[in-house]
């Protein structure tokens, strides 16, 4: 398995990765098919993204193939300059193979280079096996935010979650 930040030339695999993420799993922010992004506007994206030190997007590889990302969108704000939003994908028949716990490893790696001293998620109170990799990594419950999202006709609420960096390296 390889961890690397994403590339322009990764827009199109990225594209159908986010889309296949998104159908396989129950707690993605998206439905399935409700995001329409081509390949062009994806490379705008990450052109975009990668130009900012607070924002990068991680992509995890096995046999060149993109199976997992984590997505960090910071600000240049400068209340919340030290915050980032974190959300992360992994393709169903590559979960529970330490492919989130080494992404968040990576995360952890950049963010401290970036001077990054807080990160923050949300996560479907249900989504056990998203709050368990959290846990793991590090993330702790701040809140709770009811009837956040309405998953398949039915109110969810979620966990604000976060992990306060050490701001050495």
């Amino acid at each position: 398995m390889k961890i690397r930040h994403i590339k322009p030339k990764d827009a199109k695999a990225f594209s159908k990765l986010t889309a296949q993420v998104e159908k396989e799993a129950d707690y993605m922010l998206m439905e399935p098919g409700e995001r329409s992004v081509s390949e062009e506007q994806q490379r705008s994206k990450i052109e975009s993204i990668l130009q900012e030190t607070q924002s990068t997007i991680l992509i995890a590889e096995i046999n060149n193939e993109i199976v997992g990302y984590l997505v960090a969108m910071g600000t240049t704000v400068r209340r919340i300059k030290h915050t980032v939003y974190v959300a992360i994908g992994i393709l169903a028949d590559f979960q529970g193979k330490g492919i989130g716990t080494e992404l968040f490893h990576e995360l952890n790696v950049w963010a401290k280079e970036q001077g990054i001293h807080r990160l923050e998620l949300t996560t479907a109170i249900e989504n056990d096996r998203g709050y368990n990799l959290y846990k793991k990594a590090g993330f702790e419950i701040e809140g709770r935010k009811r009837d956040s999202l309405k998953i398949n006709g039915k109110y969810v609420d979620e966990y604000y979650m976060a992990k306060i960096l050490e701001d050495k390296i």
